[in-house]
């Protein structure tokens, strides 16, 4: 499955999480592959893509950060999973 992981450092350990990115490089744990991750301009906030088949992994990633960071995971669809969806939906009227 395709996942969107959306974080925002906690305001007040900003310094800590890009300490902590830099000397870790913030790798995700075996059993998650991740796609692409993007960092915005200014705050220490940023998004990933990651596919994995169990949640569990993706679970222990974000709790390794928990401490430093806000997330948002939620599941995703590509073009062609969402068209097919989509197709079968009107095609149901």
């Amino acid at each position: 499955m395709l996942f969107i992981a959306r974080w925002t450092a906690l305001p007040e350990v900003e310094k800590v999480a890009s300490e902590r990115f830099v000397k870790t490089g913030g790798a995700p744990p075996e059993g998650v592959k991740m796609l692409g991750r993007w960092h915005a301009v200014g705050p220490v906030a940023g998004i990933a893509v990651c596919e994995c088949s169990d949640i569990e992994p993706l679970a222990a990633w974000v709790h390794e950060w928990a401490d430093l960071l806000s997330f948002e995971i939620t599941p995703a669809l590509t073009d062609e999973q969402l068209g097919k969806l989509l197709s079968t939906a009107l095609a149901q009227g």
